[in-house]
């Protein structure tokens, strides 16, 4: 015989597919078979047909292609034999799915065998309708289901059950069909059709309130007679799992229950007695038992109010806690954060048991423990707990460090009971753990130290202590650092000293060394470094004494390869050598940092114009972190490479080597509404990573100066004041006038600069969540430059936090981008963020105007990503 014949025995094929050594040549064999079966097919041979349909289910299985088989399964399961019909019904459910128009032509032979006088037959009908019947289906076939609902043999109802289970979810106006005979089913007395009749009932709770209604009348106390049976009937060999009668049916009945009482006070006083039966009698040494008990808790803390069963549950969890299996543990710490909210006080008595959850060896366990840890802090406890967290974060894995850092610093925060304790908490953090702490919490206790002014001299000595003893904890050095630099002298003079405090004495020269050793040890972070050069620029104002010393120190960074640290080494040494009748001016201690107004930004719900504009205390003077279109078009993998190079002025050359905006703020575009990228205020406030801003070379480069004749160039003096008219920067001076960064300028009047008339308004970009909208203009005199205030609407229901905009453009053109309005769009449409952009056409009249843009922010924790193409711009730009 032809070992790919139609008339091969299916083992005969499946150890060809098997001695197959390659891919290839298994494919080569389920194509020589396929093309057998085709074969056999067209001849419509009914000797080979079930046969031939077995092959193609193990073909299917493998996951080639069977979709010529079908018919043949209809074919079957017209025939009259059983066996046919048994291989018929299974490749109908393994072949076929409802959404397979082939499926609407079984519907008659699927309705003959559910009346037919085999029960076998009908039970093969029965197990295909359940898995793949459609609602055109179930509403053919719904009155043959309710009829076998109430057949003689138990195994056809059990299947009748489930079918109709599959019936009323793709059909629920057929649930009341189903109302009565489900309660003639949950008084039967075999299992297998009475825990089928309890899982119809619950659906169809689920599905229909009127049958919700009806079973909590009718048949909440039957179900409570029955589950009563079950915990109390004896021993049964054939339903016994682990000394359990019946487990599933436990499980069911309490899962119906559940259903039952929850929003219904009656229903839930009549299932009191036996759920606290359930709960003390049920074993919990076997898995078993411990489900029950899991299903029994679940059922008491959703059922409505009853004080004693809630902490019976809730004990019942903390024992769950002492299980070795940690599966069992990790599901009790799931229920018990439910629970907080229902008995928070019951759950406090378990705390000693959780908080040992979260020295557990399991990370999955951990993490949950924490995370229950966290909910269950309150004023009272605070303390205490806080305690354990810290002390527990000596000894925790690496890891792990990250979130339980996070977790305390949050705990700390909202939960504070006074300033002093907040600032010792938060410096044990910094000192086991401060490599681990992000920004915005180093950012906070600065703010917080700031605003306890009682407590300056107080945070600066601990400081101290702390950094001499944990030098390699980053963020604790940057707090060290900033406080040395403001509140040095406190720290010398032991000002404002506490009673507990123990008595220390440092002098200039110790604060002073604290800095240059610790600026060694950071060598490789910018920022850290660039803080401590800021603070030891302070220190020369602060201690006279060390100032040449000081300056000695500074003077090492002046040949640094990272140009901000040159630029600013070069700037503080000419500031201490040449302008020391300044120098105390530029020194001065920072203004209060505003607390309310810093919480807002972490929020996210006070956009970041309110800490940039001129009215309040806090200036942020280099605005928001601009990219420069080189940076984009890289990251477009678009090159600029061709484009027109800006002409070199020296406001241009002072503006790169200061990496500051020189443009004042009477003619920045929405000066108050720069935006900062992310929160970092005190970064903003110390000038730390600032790229320099770009301008056009149309753009008259200009210097701020202050209104109280001070050195034009007063850079570290805009960190508090707002910034003044402006002296314009000319190349003409020489070199000279460029080394000599901080020598007066001649001034002159401000310039301004107008958008000129409006030319046009385009839709840039729309999705289904954004919509950006350009408004053109064109400069006055000037037709190469181009003007576009873009505006950003956010058309969803969710805010858009994080909000980022870049764009580039081909080599012809030269985009400049201005700051943002802000970083926080939102939703439905209630607002803008708006952004400049200028566009100078080198091919202006010959090509028209053509942008690459990506937009990105976070919608509920979720980066987002969208990009697009403008080609929409008017052809004469």
């Amino acid at each position: 015989m032809n070992p790919f014949s139609s008339g091969t025995r299916l083992r005969d094929m499946i150890r060809a597919i098997r001695a197959c050594k390659t891919a290839a040549e298994e494919r080569g064999v389920v194509r020589k078979e396929c093309a057998a079966i085709r074969a056999s097919i067209s001849e419509n041979d009914p000797d080979y047909r079930h046969r031939n349909l077995a092959k193609l289910m193990f073909i299917h299985m493998l996951g080639y292609p069977t979709h010529f088989g079908q018919m043949e399964c209809l074919k079957l399961i017209a025939s009259p034999g059983f066996p046919e019909k048994r291989i018929g019904y299974l490749g109908l459910m393994l072949l076929l799915d409802e959404r397979q128009e082939v499926l609407m032509l079984v519907t008659n032979s699927i309705k003959q065998d559910l009346n037919h006088t085999n029960q076998y037959i009908v039970g093969l009908a029965l197990c295909a309708l359940g898995n793949i019947c459609s609602a055109e289906m179930a509403r053919d076939l719904a009155p043959e289901v309710e009829r076998l609902l109430q057949f003689r043999d138990p195994n056809i109802r059990k299947k009748a059950a489930l079918c109709s289970i599959r019936i009323i979810k793709k059909v629920p106006d057929l649930a009341e069909n189903f109302v009565n005979p489900v309660a003639a089913l949950l008084k039967e007395k075999h299992h297998g059709v009475l825990i089928t009749g309890v899982q119809l009932c619950a659906d169809l709770c689920k599905v229909s309130t009127e049958a919700l209604e009806y079973f909590r009348k009718k048949c909440t106390d039957g179900l409570v007679k029955v589950l009563k049976d079950v915990a109390n009937s004896p021993y049964a060999p054939e339903y016994d799992i682990s000394g359990i009668s019946d487990p599933f049916l436990h499980i069911r009945l309490l899962k119906v229950l559940r259903v039952l009482g929850q929003g219904d006070a009656d229903a839930s006083d009549s299932m009191n007695d036996i759920l606290a039966q359930v709960a003390t009698k049920t074993e919990s040494n076997k898995n078993a038992g411990n489900a029950i008990l899991y299903e029994c808790v679940e059922t008491i803390m959703n059922i409505e109010d009853n004080g004693g069963l809630r902490v019976l549950a809730i004990n019942i969890l903390g024992r769950f806690l002492s299980n070795r299996d940690n599966n069992i543990r990790y599901v009790a710490l799931n229920m018990l954060m439910r629970a907080i909210a229902v008995d928070s006080k019951a759950v406090q008595r378990h705390r000693a048991t959780i908080l040992e959850c979260v020295k557990d060896s399991d990370p999955s366990i951990r993490k949950r423990a924490l995370d229950l840890v966290y909910l269950l802090v309150n004023e009272t406890n605070v303390k205490p707990l806080t305690k354990e967290l810290t002390e527990h974060l000596e000894v925790s894995d690496p890891e792990f460090k990250g979130d339980l850092t996070a977790k305390i610093c949050s705990i700390v925060e909202k939960f504070s009971p006074e300033k002093i304790w907040y600032i010792d908490q938060m410096l044990k953090v910094l000192s086991e753990a401060g490599n681990y702490v992000k920004d915005e919490v180093w950012h906070a206790l600065i703010v917080v130290i700031t605003n306890a002014s009682d407590l300056h001299g107080y945070a600066v000595r601990s400081l101290y202590r702390a950094v001499q003893k944990a030098r390699d904890q980053e963020t604790l050095f940057r707090v060290a650092v900033w406080c040395i630099g403001e509140y040095g002298e406190m720290l010398v003079n032991n000002f404002g000293r506490l009673d507990m405090e123990e008595p220390a004495t440092v002098t200039e020269l110790d604060a002073v060394d604290v800095l240059e050793t610790s600026i060694k040890i950071h060598s490789c972070d910018l920022t850290s470094q660039a803080m401590c050069l800021i603070a030891l620029l302070k220190l020369s104002s602060r201690f006279p004494s060390c100032s040449q010393r000081i300056n000695n120190i500074i003077g090492q960074y002046k040949g640094s390869f990272v140009l901000e640290l040159q630029q600013r080494a070069i700037e503080f040494n000419s500031i201490i050598e040449r302008h020391q009748n300044m120098r105390s001016s530029l020194a001065e201690r920072m203004p209060v940092l505003d607390e309310a107004t810093f919480s807002g930004r972490r929020a996210g719900s006070v956009p970041a114009a309110v800490s940039t504009s001129q009215g309040v205390s806090v200036n942020l003077p280099n605005g928001s972190a601009k990219l420069s279109t080189a940076h984009v078009a890289d990251l477009l993998d678009l090159s600029l490479d061709d484009a027109p190079a800006p002409s070199s002025s020296g406001g241009e050359f002072l503006q790169d080597l200061l990496g500051v905006n020189l443009m004042p703020v009477s003619l920045q575009p929405d000066a108050n509404q720069a935006q900062k990228s992310g929160s970092d205020v005190l970064l903003d406030l110390l000038s730390i990573g600032t790229p320099p801003a770009q301008s056009s070379p149309s753009t008259p480069q200009v210097l701020s100066s202050n209104t109280d004749n001070r050195s034009p160039l007063d850079i570290l003096d805009r960190l508090s004041t707002p910034s003044a008219p402006s002296a314009q920067v000319s190349s003409t001076g020489g070199n000279s006038s460029m080394l000599d960064l901080l020598n007066g300028l001649p001034s002159s009047p401000p310039t301004s600069e107008g958008n000129g008339p409006a030319h046009s308004s385009v839709t840039a970009f729309e999705s289904s969540s954004l919509r950006l909208t350009f408004n053109i203009s064109k400069q006055p005199g000037n037709p190469q430059m181009t003007l576009i205030d873009g505006s950003f609407t956010n058309k969803s229901r969710d805010v858009f936090t994080n909000f980022i905009f870049q764009a580039a453009v081909p080599k012809f053109l030269q985009l400049q981008l201005d700051p943002a309005s802000g970083n926080t769009l939102p939703a439905n449409g209630n607002g803008s963020i708006t952004q400049k952009l200028r566009i100078t056409n080198s091919q202006h009249g010959k090509k028209a105007l053509v942008m690459r843009i990506r937009i990105s922010y976070k919608v509920n924790n979720k980066d987002v990503l969208e990009e697009g193409q403008v080609s929409n711009f008017p052809r004469d730009l």
